[in-house]
């Protein structure tokens, strides 16, 4: 994918390709199998897009850098884009990886729509240049907060890995549940061993455990290990950051899987567009597709609608965020200033908490909504 560089932002009548960057985590450490599933909903979309005769007779096209989870690689990616005059940027999962290219796109005035990533603080400063179609992080972590206290459980556990997002991910938990009731206990991962994190659950009487952690590992070997204690027969163990959600977890886990709860941004029920999407994705991908997918297929649906309004300019594409209104898979796209949140958001997708029915680790249970 490596194409000759352009001017940035120009406006080119010769027929050749309107270029968008897709920033994906394909290799190892990042999340690979969230990677596919999101670089399948960028490529569909921009697929179709080009069926209907692309941007005012140009092809969309996308050119993907593998960011492996890496903040610096990916803004090293964001220059190199920016460089091959591309007029935005798509894309990304990891929130951490996020925040670095949107710094690097935000001081390179380059339109950057993020996929998946949920952080809140995307950016230090509120920014222009930076749109996102994920739900941010406090207001997905509060309603499967809610969830847990409509299922009754106050003591609540938290095995977390350092990292910006876990620590924002247990300050949100803590926040919202102690003036309702709820105590959340930190466990640390990197000091304890699986079973010594049992050892602590049973000691403080958590009617819950919540999965901060990487995966496969060490989630895959908390969840073995919990599994087996016969001390902890009834806790109920969550990940709401969603690994339950893809093939990989339900392969290594086998029937273990089942009974973890997370978040997925999905309504109950597609429309007509997300029900067809959801047919061709699932084709390309031979699997059930996930949400990362959809947001990977209704990034290209926003990036195509203000190409086609507003040309290849980068700073008239920073500007047409607060005009979107695009119907995507999941709803009517439109994003807005939401307070505490440094770019423009949609608030809000659809949001679920469901988990693995244990009947049929392949289906997916609907436990609540918000």
């Amino acid at each position: 994918m490596n194409t000759p560089p352009s001017s940035p932002g120009s406006e080119r009548t010769d027929g050749s390709s309107v270029r968008i960057g897709a920033l994906v985590p394909l290799t190892r450490p990042g999340w690979v199998e969230a990677g596919r599933h999101l670089l399948a909903g960028l490529e569909l979309a921009v697929g179709e897009v080009n069926e209907a005769g692309g941007i005012g007779g140009r092809p969309l096209e996308l050119v993907v850098r593998d960011t492996a989870a890496d903040p610096q690689r990916a803004a090293a990616a964001v220059d190199e884009l920016a460089r091959l005059g591309v007029a935005a940027l798509a894309g990304e999962y990891h929130s951490v990886v996020a925040r670095a290219a949107a710094a690097r796109a935000d001081a390179l005035g380059l339109p950057f729509l993020c996929s998946s990533a949920v952080l809140d603080a995307l950016t230090e400063q509120p920014t222009e240049w930076v749109a996102r179609l994920a739900p941010a992080q406090s207001h997905g972590w509060q309603i499967y907060a809610d969830f847990l206290l409509g299922a009754g459980h106050s003591r609540i556990a938290v095995a977390a890995e350092p990292s910006v997002y876990w620590a924002a991910g247990a300050r949100i938990l803590r926040d919202y549940l102690a003036p309702r009731g709820g105590t959340v206990i930190e466990l640390d991962v990197r000091a304890l061993a699986p079973t010594a994190v049992c050892d602590e659950l049973v000691g403080n009487r958590a009617t819950a455990l919540l999965l901060l952690t990487g995966f496969p590992e060490p989630a895959v070997s908390i969840v073995k290990s919990v599994r087996r204690d016969e001390r902890l027969a009834e806790i109920m163990m969550g990940a709401p950051a969603g690994q339950p959600e893809f093939a990989e977890w339900a392969t290594l886990l086998g029937d273990d899987s089942a009974a973890i709860p997370f978040l997925r941004y999905l309504p109950e029920r597609l429309g007509p567009l997300g029900a067809r999407v959801e047919t061709a994705l699932r084709e390309r991908l031979g699997e059930a597709p996930s949400f990362v997918a959809f947001e990977g297929y209704d990034t290209v649906v926003v990036l195509a609608d203000v190409l086609r309004s507003h040309g290849a300019d980068r700073a008239r594409l920073a500007e047409s965020w607060p005009r979107v209104a695009v119907e995507g898979t999941r709803g009517q796209i439109r994003f807005s200033r939401t307070p505490g949140i440094s770019v423009w958001q949609w608030a809000w997708t659809p949001i679920q908490v469901v988990d693995r029915d244990p009947a049929e680790p392949e289906r997916f249970r609907i436990l609540h909504a918000g």
